[in-house]
């Protein structure tokens, strides 16, 4: 969505001004003063705002991001937002807090231009949306099975309940890889949604559930209130963690507010890994953790984030296989379809 002053009424204000310094340059030299050399100088600055003024005029995006919790993997969002990144490119930001099964739907829709789980882009594309993957920064994903004190063993979860951000969702698929492993019926464990991370946090701290799926800084928060790590579990599955997906009407139309979000995002990232004081203490304010507990997030943040933000076709293809334990996608099935990095390559 375009936002601004329209370009007709800027470019009539610097035409009226340019005007105004034209007629005193030309008095200026009538009366023999001997300041019209710097009457043509600003007539040739204000000549050279023109571009800047037409640009402002024309491109100016607003653009909307589901989310569905807070969570650090989003950082390089907030990041964008709190530091001034987007506006840098001529972009508003809203943020909308929804449900990670909505989001694809709502990005269709139009409700919101991105969402930022790639694995649920992956999904909802191959089930037949017009979606496509254009930024993935993680190769991996630090997701933490965090228990209660009396969890022991695995076989401890039988008969319990457990919180996950919601069906299909990555905790979910990895949670469920965690019991197949230690060959755990999931008829055994019982399970209540929650709809993101933070809130996953809070069912297991108010005592609801014997464990839950989390990442940091909710695991060592939970730990200094005398929860217990049980087990990492980012290696059971290849699931694609956070980046960037929209609608392929939106690559369409809108491509240059695009490429503008995804150079914004980009410049958010570099960023993060050139301040890592900075970037703790807003991990710090923004999840209200301690220092140490802010310093280990980031350590985990800048350790999973990849060297290009593209999509690594091994963990996209593993995820692939795990859905088709869900439903029939033949063999062949093209990722390319659904990814364009065409907007990294435009911003260099």
């Amino acid at each position: 969505m375009r936002l601004g002053i329209p370009f007709f009424v800027l470019l009539f204000r610097a035409i009226r001004l340019i005007s105004r310094i034209h007629r005193s340059a030309l008095m200026l030299t009538w009366r023999g003063d001997g300041r019209n050399a710097g009457a043509v100088v600003g007539m040739l600055f204000i000549f050279a705002l023109i571009p800047n003024i037409v640009r402002a005029a024309e491109s100016s995006y607003k653009i909307r991001i589901g989310f569905p919790s807070l969570a650090f993997s989003y950082m390089p969002y907030y990041v964008a937002q709190d530091k001034g990144i987007f506006k840098k490119y001529g972009i508003e930001s809203e943020y909308i807090q929804m449900r990670t099964p909505i989001q694809a739907q709502a990005v269709i829709n139009g409700n919101i231009q991105y969402l930022t789980s790639v694995s649920n882009g992956i999904s909802a594309a191959v089930a037949g949306l017009p979606l496509m993957i254009i930024m993935s920064f993680c190769d991996t994903s630090p997701w933490v099975l965090v228990t209660q004190k009396d969890i022991n063993k695995p076989q401890d979860f039988i008969g319990k309940t457990v919180a996950l951000s919601g069906i299909r969702t990555s905790p979910w698929y990895f949670f469920h890889a965690f019991l197949k492993k230690f060959e755990i019926s999931e008829k055994d464990v019982g399970a209540i949604s929650t709809g993101g991370t933070s809130d996953s946090f809070l069912a297991l701290t108010t005592n609801r559930v014997a464990g839950t799926v989390l990442t940091p800084p909710y695991d060592d928060k939970a730990v200094s209130l005398g929860f217990k790590k049980f087990m990492q579990l980012g290696d059971l599955a290849d699931i694609p963690y956070v980046g960037l997906v929209t609608s392929q009407a939106e690559i369409k139309n809108n491509r240059e507010s695009v490429r503008r979000t995804v150079a914004a995002v980009l410049d958010s990232i570099a960023w993060l890994r050139a301040n890592r004081a900075e970037s703790t203490k807003m991990i710090v304010e923004k999840f209200k953790v301690h220092q140490n507990e802010a310093e280990n997030t980031y350590a985990t943040l800048i350790r999973i984030l990849n060297k290009d933000s593209r999509l690594n076709l091994k963990v996209a293809r593993g995820y692939l296989d795990i859905l088709r334990q869900e439903r029939p996608i033949p063999a062949d099935f093209e990722l390319t379809k659904i990814i364009d990095h065409s907007l990294l390559t435009a911003n260099p």
